[in-house]
């Protein structure tokens, strides 16, 4: 893995702009869902099992972040919750970024190690939150 710290091309896609934009529609448009009383969503996965899937708490989770309860957040999920730290983190980079006209960070995956080690660092913490979440199953 490798990385580089470079202006944009002429041509490339600007990724902290695209991703920037994503987060932050996607952001209000789940305030929007909750805010006019649209139905939570339902886990199919849960309702046939009782138990609860790799992402339950998630909704519950973003909620409690956004209203500044992280210790609840993290309770919830805290894959998610860690996920969400991440969004923010490179939200406020793209926006620095941005405004600055700086140069971007860029990450290289050079070899097939680095990919292999990556796939099983998501692969791993998606058990290890799947066995926290069965852990404390009574709270879904």
């Amino acid at each position: 893995m490798r990385f580089s710290v470079r202006r944009l091309a002429p041509g490339e896609l600007d990724y902290e702009l695209i991703w920037l934009s994503a987060s932050l529609v996607s952001l209000a448009l789940a305030a929007a869902w909750l805010t006019i009383g649209l139905p939570w969503p339902r886990c199919a996965f849960h309702d046939l099992t009782r138990l609860p899937c790799v992402t339950c708490g998630m909704t519950r989770c973003g909620i409690q972040f956004f209203h500044g309860h992280f210790l609840a957040a993290f309770k919830w999920n805290p894959l998610v919750f860690t996920a969400l730290c991440g969004v923010i983190a490179f939200d406020v980079y793209a926006v620095a970024t941005l405004m600055a006209r700086a140069p971007r960070l860029r990450i290289y995956f050079l070899n097939d190690h680095s990919k292999r080690f990556l796939r099983v660092s998501v692969v791993s913490a998606l058990a290890l939150n799947w066995i926290y979440l069965l852990l404390h199953w009574r709270s879904f």
